[in-house]
């Protein structure tokens, strides 16, 4: 099978700088490609003039992550695509054991190493950790991430063991379960919309897994940071996105009306915390959220399993209720 590696830049120099020759030296396996997001700052004639090696994509919009891949994998003929984020740091043979579970497993759409922490390299990192889960209400956590607790990497998560979602710091996905399952959603612009895709996929009865013999560094908060007031704003509308498109027709109403109190909620905790930004930035992701449903229904896809896709009830009320912190505390729910 043929590989392409996209990284998405957007006026990433100084991270090409630091994080392509780890990507160059060690994706023997594969083409290397920097999608480049219409930048205004020195990325493409550095590319140019230090990796000519590598295939520079020049796309004419800044369309965020979503539009951003959309634009680049289109015309790449690639048997599997890997989606890594600029601030990455991979290791000696990291692609052999995702291309293995790749042709051993024609059912799996999607993969994911495990993610460490580039700043502290023996604790697994916030973005993906060692593959993502949603609760019954559609939070998002991962094995070895819950909420801001990080877990240090123990060699728990070395197996290869099947996910709800792959994290888009680095997925490795079939062509064609991507295109089609209609590739990212543009109108989620950046962050979620991998967790949409593999629901997508999940209720396309494909599998989407982690391998933990393959690691990652991500240093994580590269292009927004985590306590950026925009972040918040879209990872809460385009977590309400992913639930109206994608959860089950009979219960989808009553998850977003639970989902939007402890929306609220949230923005009450960030007003005690002083975070006024962060409390007008979940009101603003409720009113477009509002203001987009019905665009969003009309992109629902009926699932072809009518099986469930969660085993943890609530990972708010677990976390911060019962005090379980860890991935293996929450499966015992």
């Amino acid at each position: 099978m043929k590989i392409a590696v996209v990284i998405l830049n957007w006026n990433g120099r100084a991270l090409l700088e630091q994080f392509l020759p780890s990507v160059v030296n060690n994706s023997s396996e594969a083409t290397v490609y920097v999608a480049d997001n219409a930048s205004t700052d020195d990325s493409v004639p550095f590319l140019k003039k230090n990796f000519p090696q590598v295939k520079i994509i020049l796309n004419k919009v800044n369309g965020g992550f979503a539009k951003g891949y959309n634009d680049a994998l289109r015309d790449l003929k690639e048997d599997l695509f890997v989606l890594l984020n600029s601030d990455v740091e991979v290791t000696p043979a990291w692609l052999p054991p995702l291309i293995a579970e790749m042709e051993n497993d024609p059912a799996v759409a999607a993969l994911q190493p495990k993610i460490l922490n580039y700043r502290k390299k023996d604790f697994f990192e916030y973005a993906g950790a060692a593959g993502g889960y949603i609760d019954a209400l559609g939070y998002p956590y991962c094995r070895g991430r819950i909420f801001e607790t990080l877990e240090k990497d123990l060699g728990q998560y070395d197996d290869i063991r099947e996910i709800f979602w792959a994290t888009g710091a680095c997925m490795m996905i079939r062509r064609n379960a991507f295109f089609e399952a209609g590739g990212f959603d543009e109108d989620f612009f950046a962050h979620q919309e991998e967790i949409d895709l593999c629901w997508r996929l999940f209720n396309k009865g494909k599998k989407v897994k982690a391998v933990g013999a393959s690691r990652v560094f991500h240093l994580g908060g590269g292009t927004l940071n985590s306590m950026h007031p925009r972040k918040t704003f879209l990872n809460f509308r385009n977590s309400l996105f992913t639930v109206l498109k994608n959860a089950p027709k009979k219960k989808v109403f009553m998850l977003l009306f639970l989902r939007l109190i402890l929306d609220g909620l949230a923005g009450i905790k960030f007003l005690i915390a002083l975070q006024p930004a962060h409390t007008i930035a979940v009101l603003k992701a409720h009113l477009d959220f509002y203001r987009h449903l019905r665009k969003m229904w009309n992109k629902r896809i009926s699932s072809s399993k009518n099986i469930k896709y969660y085993h943890t009830s609530s990972v708010v009320l677990a976390y911060y209720l019962q005090g379980k912190k860890t991935f293996k505390e929450m499966e015992n729910i």
